[in-house]
C-alpha cells in the first residue's frame, strides 16, 4: 500500500512538472497547414521594480560599451522561474547581468532553459519600443540619447490616480473582463503617445467612446486610448495614417462612451483607458484571438518619464515642449510641432 502511494505521488509530481514545463510553450500555436507559427497568448506580470532594475542595467552597460539587453535579462528570469516572479532572487539578476556584461552571449546564458526563446519573443513584443536610441532637441541642437524612449500616457504636471484593475468585471453591453488600465484624471488632461507609431484608428466606439489606436512601427503593438473628451477629443490635425512620436499630445481625457450614439458622456468618472494589444499575426487584430496585456507595471515605470507640455492660448491646444525624434520615419520635432 505504501509503495503504491509513493508511485502515485511520483507520477503526480512528474505530471505537474510536465504541465509547468509546457506552460510557456502553450502560448504558441501552429496554424494548421501553415508554415509559420505565432504566439497565441502572453501573461506579462513583471513587477515595476524589476523593470526598473533591468532598464538601469541596460543603460549602464550601454554607457560602458557593453551589452546587457533588458529584454534578454527579463526573458531569462521568466524562463528560469516559469513566469512566476514571486520566485525572484536578486542574486539571479545580478549574476545574469554580470555574465552578459562579461561578454557571454544570451544563448550561453539561457542554454539550459528550453522556453527562453518564447519569453524573449513575447517580452520583446511588449517592451520592444520602449528602450533604445533617440534624439532630443536641446539649446545647441539635436542630442543623441539612449535609454527609456516611452512616455507616460498622462502629461507632466497633470495629476492622476490608478491601481491595477486589469481583468476586473465590466457590465456595459455584456459581461466581460477589463482589458486595459484606467488612469483617473480631470477632463481636458492631455493624453500622450506612449510609443512612436502610426495612427490606425480614430473615431467613435460605443464601449470606448472617442478613441485612438496607434500601431508601433514594427507592427507588434497596438496602443489604445479611450473615453476621450466630448466635442474636442483629439489633438488638432491628428488623422488616420499620421505618424506620431512618443511624447506627442494626441488627445484629451474625458468620459465618453457606453453609448451607441456618438459624442455622449456615458462614463460617470473622467479617466483615460489605456490598453496594449500584442499582434503576432494579423488574424489576432480583432476577435477571439486578441492578446491584451496588463500595463500597470509599465505605467509605473513610465511615470518617471512624463512629457512636458505647453498650451497655445489662441487654439487652446496643448503640445509637447521638447522636440523628439527617432528613426527614419520621424517628423521634425514630432507630431504637432507646428503648433508650438
Amino acid at each position: 500500500m505504501f509503495f503504491s502511494i509513493k508511485i502515485k505521488k511520483k507520477a503526480l509530481a512528474l505530471l505537474l512538472a510536465g504541465v509547468l514545463a509546457l506552460a510557456a510553450a502553450a502560448g504558441r500555436v501552429w496554424a494548421a497547414g501553415a508554415e509559420k507559427d505565432f504566439i497565441k497568448w502572453v501573461d506579462f506580470d513583471v513587477p515595476a521594480g524589476l523593470l526598473r532594475q533591468a532598464l538601469e542595467i541596460d543603460t549602464a552597460a550601454h554607457e560602458a560599451g557593453q551589452e546587457a539587453d533588458w529584454v534578454d535579462l527579463l526573458a531569462y528570469l521568466a524562463a528560469k522561474y516559469g513566469g512566476d516572479f514571486s520566485l525572484f532572487k536578486q542574486a539571479d539578476l545580478d549574476a545574469a547581468a554580470g555574465r552578459l556584461q562579461a561578454g557571454e552571449s544570451v544563448s550561453d546564458l539561457a542554454a539550459k532553459l528550453p522556453h527562453f526563446d518564447y519569453y524573449k519573443e513575447a517580452y520583446q513584443a511588449v517592451l520592444g519600443g520602449l528602450v533604445g536610441e533617440y534624439q532630443l532637441e536641446g539649446e545647441s541642437g539635436w542630442e543623441n540619447c539612449y535609454g527609456l524612449k516611452g512616455y507616460s500616457p498622462i502629461a507632466k504636471t497633470f495629476p492622476y490616480s490608478d491601481y491595477d484593475d486589469f481583468g476586473v468585471s465590466r457590465e456595459y453591453g455584456y459581461h466581460r473582463r477589463h482589458l486595459g488600465h484606467d488612469m483617473m484624471a480631470a477632463v481636458g488632461t492631455p493624453v500622450i503617445a506612449v510609443e512612436s507609431g502610426v495612427v490606425e484608428a480614430l473615431g467613435w466606439n460605443q464601449y470606448g467612446g472617442w478613441r485612438i489606436g496607434i500601431r508601433s512601427f514594427d507592427g507588434l503593438r497596438y496602443h489604445y486610448y479611450a473615453h476621450l473628451r466630448k466635442d474636442r477629443p483629439f489633438a488638432q490635425g491628428l488623422a488616420v495614417g499620421e505618424t506620431v512620436m512618443a511624447g506627442d499630445v494626441i488627445g484629451y481625457v474625458g468620459r465618453t462612451g457606453y453609448s451607441a450614439k456618438e459624442n455622449v458622456n456615458g462614463i460617470e468618472q473622467s479617466h483615460l483607458h489605456y490598453g496594449l494589444q500584442l499582434i503576432f499575426d494579423e488574424s489576432q487584430k480583432e476577435g477571439n484571438g486578441e492578446i491584451w496585456v496588463d500595463v500597470y507595471a509599465l505605467c509605473q515605470l513610465l511615470h518617471s518619464r512624463q512629457s512636458a507640455v505647453q498650451r497655445d492660448d489662441a487654439t487652446k491646444e496643448w503640445s509637447r515642449v521638447q522636440g523628439y525624434r527617432e528613426g527614419a520615419a520621424a517628423p521634425e520635432g514630432g507630431f504637432g510641432a507646428h503648433l508650438t
